[in-house]
């Protein structure tokens, strides 16, 4: 974890006190151990782990810092949050983003509950709910300053997931591993459809991961309209054009 220290400090700028690389070797060694019983990640090797789940999640502080500054108060949304990626080493390093982590299956939100519970993480909150349904609910639509996901759809259905949820002048990102200036083109029509514009594409390259990543960051603009999102599934099935 000394390791893991260093690689923040080069990737984002923060240097990570003891307390919170304690936290992130309790997350991984807890993680390790449900993931025998229950289908949380597919990557188990620590390095890995290091790289592909704590790294990626920090790597979002990039834009986060560069709009909003380090110290700024945020109220972030982790959509499909799964194993907690990236909501939780987000929670983590910065005190000041609230956090809430949102996700539809009940075990994976039971892990994530444990993980807030025993590091003592009073800035992160765990929903188990349909991303549709929290985006019509008055408490949580257009709550937002930030609504971020990892690529668990293609970019038109993580709008509807994300831009709903964002208040007006607020932001979204959306993770992805690649992106194609096709995808992009398609999918400005639907941001713009749901109060949404590109602001800007950061790319982002990890230790000993060839591919680069890139973070989509979109700016709401304007209220997105009531119907949106449509009811929990048609977005995937029925995608925005």
């Amino acid at each position: 974890m000394a390791k893991l220290r260093q690689l923040v400090l080069e990737l984002v700028g923060v240097n990570l006190t003891k307390l919170q690389v304690d936290a992130f070797h309790y997350y991984e060694t807890e993680l390790r151990r449900w993931n025998e019983n229950i289908n949380l990640t597919r990557i188990i090797d620590s390095q890995d782990i290091l790289v592909q789940h704590f790294l990626d999640s920090l790597s979002c502080l990039l834009p986060l810092h560069n709009i909003a500054g380090k110290h700024a108060s945020i109220k972030l949304v982790d959509v499909g949050s799964g194993a907690g990626f990236p909501g939780i080493p987000l929670a983590i390093i910065s005190s000041n983003i609230d956090v809430t982590l949102v996700e539809s299956k009940e075990k994976k939100c039971i892990f994530m509950k444990q993980i807030v519970r025993e590091l003592g993480l009073s800035n992160a909150r765990v929903l188990n709910k349909r991303i549709e349904q929290l985006g019509q609910d008055y408490e949580h639509r257009e709550h937002y300053d930030w609504a971020i996901a990892r690529a668990v759809a293609s970019l038109p259905v993580l709008a509807e997931y994300l831009l709903p949820l964002t208040r007006v002048p607020g932001y979204c990102l959306a993770q992805t591993t690649s992106v194609s200036e096709s995808e992009i083109s398609r999918a400005t029509s639907v941001w713009s459809k749901l109060g949404g514009s590109l602001d800007q594409i950061v790319p982002v390259d990890l230790p000993g991961i060839h591919e680069t990543r890139h973070l989509i960051v979109m700016q709401k603009m304007s209220a997105t309209p009531h119907k949106y999102p449509r009811r929990p599934g048609i977005p995937k099935k029925r995608p925005l054009i």
